[in-house]
């Protein structure tokens, strides 16, 4: 997965997403503003259907690839851009949805993509991924331990070279802050 700034900015309106969407058509090497600013959006609403983190993030890459790729092909219809790249996300979930299917025999470990997106969820997810980056060195570090690598407490403290209370006071505090600045955000 490419490196990415941490906090990617708000959409832009329309006419700046157009000029985005034109630079990158003229040169491709333009595309990585696009990427930047859709790609916390687009790896929250993988990640809200596929549950392991390295499948998501295959995927998300599978779907900057594709839509750059495609971009001659990309159409103003009165929806964002984000809408073209969401549509694709689908249909790459999708996709591996069937392979993984096929691969085990059963629909029962599929992952089916839902019928319309849920806009704010996606929104929320992609407002929690920007604040984790902005959580203190040590509550980032833990949470990232403890929910994207699924470390256990003892772990993440020998991992930190800390205790285990202090990485229970860590987890605490940087939950509590995610907490309060998801819960002022939609006041």
């Amino acid at each position: 997965m490419a490196a990415r700034k941490p906090g990617a900015a708000p959409l832009p309106d329309e006419s700046e997403e157009r000029l985005l969407v034109e630079a990158a058509r003229q040169d491709p090497a333009k595309f990585g503003d696009l990427y930047e600013l859709h790609f916390e959006r687009i790896y929250a609403f993988i990640a809200r259907r596929v549950h392991d983190r390295e499948t998501v993030e295959d995927l998300t890459a599978e779907v900057f690839h594709r839509a750059l790729a495609n971009l001659g092909s990309f159409e103003w219809r009165g929806a964002p851009f984000a809408a073209w790249l969401i549509r694709i996300a689908a249909n790459a979930v999708a996709d591996q949805s069937k392979r993984a299917a096929r691969e085990v025999q059963t629909s029962d470990d599929a992952v089916e993509p839902s019928a319309s997106p849920d806009m704010e969820a996606i929104e929320d997810c992609a407002r929690l991924f920007r604040l984790v980056n902005e959580l203190p060195q040590d509550q980032r570090r833990v949470i990232y331990q403890r929910f994207v690598e699924q470390r256990s407490i003892r772990e993440v403290a020998q991992q930190l070279g800390r205790s285990e209370g202090a990485v229970k006071q860590l987890q605490l505090r940087a939950l509590q802050n995610l907490r309060s600045q998801m819960e002022g955000a939609h006041a």
